[in-house]
């Protein structure tokens, strides 16, 4: 049995990477649309931290169909 520890690495780093860079989107996305929900409270309109908050979930969105997409082909 032979193991490939370079590509085992790689694959390890882009995973590591890609996780942080999802969970980050995420993350933004929940502060953008709670700044977007305080905002409106406060007498402001928030329509461009609800934008960057739609942005970001949609970019989590577009890495999971992205994702299932290298599975599925």
């Amino acid at each position: 049995m032979h193991i490939d520890w370079a590509a085992l690495g790689s694959v390890f780093g882009v995973s590591l990477v890609v996780t942080v860079a999802l969970v980050g989107f995420f993350t933004l996305g929940i502060v953008g649309l709670s700044k977007a929900a305080s905002g409106a409270e406060g007498g402001g309109s928030g329509v461009a931290a609800k934008a960057g908050g739609y942005l970001c979930f949609a970019l989590c969105a577009a890495a999971v169909a992205y994702g299932i997409y290298i599975i599925v082909a």
